[in-house]
């Protein structure tokens, strides 16, 4: 079994109508996702969006997941930053928490080369050396992709164990998993790319669409590893246009839309994010009663 697991949910962060963190929904809400498939809640990452949180406000998150998931999965905190000495701090903290492990970003904006990236990653798994660490390849987001064999040198670092590989590139997939040692996990970052990724190594998936159907994920994982492929694959194809759906403008946006629908109380996104364009949204409820995942008042 992988330390992370085959499930991770990069959870969004409820937001009450001030537009203050919601601690209670927080609570309620990370309670669920270990109930339904996730093995592992990844706190204050892109869908939680970090960006728009305070320290203090992501310091009092990971605390309030960690006691919701207690004894019933992991806590993995977003701790990235464009800031070597930055994301050191965080990360230190997130360990004094006694959280399970650390989601570390490429560094964003200032586009660091291959060399930087490794003395980026390197002094960060060092500072924290009995942390866990994933790293984190979105290059749609950062404007710089972590390569092959950047991650290769990587995951010689005791302690950086997995990443999650948002690059939606299958060549490089299959080469991080090909340079890397067997017991280094490679997670899709992409929920329609899981199932062909698993077919070139990885292990799991790092997931939006696992605050609406985790227990499907995890059925289509366990089929693929019991070498039901064509069960995993109906599954797949099953829930592919839900997860393009999710995309269909800036995330977290529709994942909040559709955990509303659901009758979950967590707010709008913060600004600069907007207010999801209500053709999504209605696009998006059809998918759901398709798959029976509204409440039949909302239907």
């Amino acid at each position: 079994m992988t330390y992370f697991g085959r499930v991770l949910t990069a959870m969004i962060t409820p937001f009450d109508q001030t537009g203050a963190v919601d601690y209670d929904s927080v609570n309620r809400l990370a309670s669920h996702l270990v109930n339904h498939g996730t093995d592992t809640v990844v706190v204050c990452g892109t869908t939680g969006e970090s960006p728009t949180l305070s320290w203090s406000e992501e310091y009092e998150l990971f605390q309030v997941v960690k006691a919701a998931v207690s004894g019933h999965g992991k806590v993995v905190a977003g701790t990235g930053s464009n800031s070597t000495q930055e994301a050191i701090e965080a990360t230190q903290k997130a360990a004094e928490l006694g959280l399970d492990g650390t989601l570390q970003v490429v560094p964003y904006y200032n586009k660091p080369p291959q060399a930087g990236l490794l003395e980026h990653f390197s002094a960060i798994a060092n500072a924290v050396p009995n942390l866990p660490v994933m790293l984190y390849n979105v290059p749609g987001r950062t404007g710089r992709n972590l390569e092959a064999s950047t991650v290769a040198k990587l995951a010689k670092i005791p302690n950086i164990i997995a990443i999650k590989e948002a690059s939606g590139d299958l060549d490089q997939v299959s080469e991080i998993c090909r340079l890397t040692p067997p017991d280094f996990d490679v997670y899709s970052g992409d929920d329609s790319l899981t199932l062909p990724m698993l077919s070139v190594g990885a292990v799991g998936v790092v997931s939006v669409a696992s605050h609406l159907v985790g227990d499907s994920l995890q059925q289509m994982i366990q089929a693929y590893e019991k070498g039901q492929v064509f069960s995993a694959r109906d599954i797949h194809l099953k829930l592919l246009p839900l997860c393009k759906a999710l995309f269909a403008t800036t995330n977290p946006i529709l994942i909040k839309s559709a955990m509303q629908l659901q009758g979950w109380s967590v707010g709008s996104c913060r600004l600069p994010l907007s207010e999801a364009p209500v053709a999504l949204v209605d696009e998006l409820k059809n998918l759901m009663a398709t798959l029976e995942l509204l409440p039949t008042a909302v239907v």
